[in-house]
């Protein structure tokens, strides 16, 4: 066991410099000042040498050659620290850091470009990303295939061949259902003019009505909502659009999906590998069940109503039937985060099919708003209006973040096998929904898939939960029986 705990020490400073940088770049996001993104660029290069450094240390080699598990949770610590070494000793510590920094700096020149509707300020260094993260890919792919090199990160154990065979199941259903819907009259929205303050008081209730614990965390406001953290310190953004209160509803919902999971971890994973969600697509499982089956239901809408009522007095529409149908109401648009469900995922196919070929070399950056734009008209019946619309809409291609765009869908395909399995256990759901409670259901997420971390694999602990292999069947019916009823299909 002394090779083992060496180990562990050492992998626990590891992970506590990896939660300082991510509170560095939570603070990029909310609170640094515009003119400091050049000096945190040079930071986070920093402490990324240093963590690669650790990662790829030969020490770490030698323990886990030496050690021996003797228990589940040792045996899940090695299978975690062992992927991560291999990764590391692929990727020159050179190449590790000057990603950190210029993702870095390059946060401020997306938002910027997206302010100033001006995407050719955004390519050349977009350029420089997609040329380093390739480069990254070939040092990880060794001969194999570059994108799911990348995809390995977000969701190990997956292809993109077979997120392939998963999209291509879905879209025809997906299609159909959307054209029938689109068929129908749209249900009337809300009207009015939604106050800053009152929607962030109401974002803070939600929040708390689903399980957020505010003394280990914090509810700020950034350009594109995210939550950041894990264990002690779980921290999530929203945004406000006092035309569009559901913006910040919806997005502070799903964010806290994000941080019940790292809230909900075993506390003896702490600092640890398992203490950390096990992958992104299981991770979106949690955001989009607390925001869709369980936000969106016809019976937390009836609560949800009157609360808002409350905040905003007439909100437009008659009644809680009324206010459902306006929760759910299937409608064009541009934005991936504010798209309905029958629609989202056929956002997430454009960028999976685009982000592959940009990794793989069919695309050019100086091809990719021309390639963005004409996928969008084929595959939405219209036109991209503005690029802050189209190709600059999302932050995580300044991230660097490729290969994170499929797990969206993963975690709708997971959400739909959880949420089929909860409400077989839970028949009482709806009656406790209606009221504002949404514990049952928050509950049973933690027990079946929040309170493991990173003790199994992704699509295990989603078998375990759910009672049967991931599929996107129970998606699928759920979409087509929720929004029939809606439209009268």
């Amino acid at each position: 066991m002394a090779a083992y705990d060496d180990l562990m020490t050492f992998q626990r400073q590891t992970e506590a410099l990896s939660q300082i940088a991510g509170r560095l770049s939570w603070d990029q996001e909310t609170m640094m000042p515009r003119a400091a993104a050049e000096q945190r660029g040079e930071e986070f290069g920093a402490i990324e040498a240093v963590i690669h450094a650790r990662r790829s240390d030969p020490r770490v080699g030698e323990w886990l050659a030496k050690a021996r598990p003797r228990s589940a949770v040792a045996k899940a610590n090695l299978r975690h620290i062992r992927r991560e070494y291999d990764r590391a000793v692929k990727v020159p510590e050179a190449l590790a850091s000057e990603i950190a920094r210029l993702t870095s700096v390059a946060h401020g020149i997306w938002a910027e470009a997206r302010r100033n509707e001006d995407c050719a300020a955004f390519m050349p260094t977009l350029e420089r990303i997609v040329a380093l993260k390739r480069e990254e890919a070939q040092a990880l792919a060794q001969g194999g295939d570059l994108y799911d090199a990348l995809l390995s990160d977000y969701e190990p154990g997956t292809t993109s061949a077979q997120i392939a065979a998963i999209f291509d199941a879905m879209r025809p259903r997906l299609v159909a259902l959307r054209a029938a819907v689109l068929e129908k009259p749209e249900p009337k929205g809300l009207k009015g003019r939604f106050g800053t303050g009152k929607q962030l008081r109401l974002a803070t209730k939600l929040a708390l009505a689903f399980g957020y614990d505010t003394d280990h965390g914090r509810i700020d406001r950034a350009v594109h909502p995210f939550s950041s953290g894990s264990g002690l310190d779980v921290r999530i953004t929203t945004r406000t659009n006092e035309s569009d209160p559901f913006n910040c509803i919806y997005s502070t919902i799903h964010e806290v999906g994000h941080a019940a999971y790292e809230q909900g971890i075993d506390r003896a994973h702490l600092l640890t590998p398992l203490g950390r969600g096990v992958s992104m697509g299981v991770h979106e499982s949690q955001s989009r069940i607390y925001e869709n089956q369980i936000g969106r239901s016809r019976a937390f809408t009836g609560w949800l109503f009157r609360q808002m009522e409350k905040s905003f007095g007439d909100l437009g529409v008659k009644n809680a039937d009324a206010f459902y149908a306006a929760v759910n109401r299937v409608q064009k648009g541009y934005i991936r985060t504010e798209a309905d469900e029958v629609q989202y995922n056929l956002h997430i196919m454009l960028r999976f099919d685009i982000e592959r070929a940009l990794i793989v070399g069919d695309l050019s950056v100086a091809d990719l708003e021309a390639a963005w734009n004409d996928r969008f008209q084929a595959d939405f019946g219209y036109a991209v209006d503005r690029p802050s619309h189209g190709v600059l809409q999302d932050v995580h291609w300044s991230a660097g973040l490729f290969g994170y765009f499929p797990t969206y869908s993963l975690g709708n395909v997971y959400a739909g096998c959880l949420c089929k399995a909860l409400r077989a256990d839970v028949p009482t759901l709806d009656k406790r929904l209606a009221k504002g409670d949404t514990a049952p259901a928050t509950s049973w997420l933690r027990d079946k898939v929040q309170v493991h971390g990173g003790l199994y694999e992704p699509r295990e602990v989603i078998a375990m939960a759910a009672g049967m292999e991931p599929s996107p069947e129970p998606l699928l019916d759920y979409l087509e029986a929720k929004f029939a009823e809606i439209y009268g299909l």
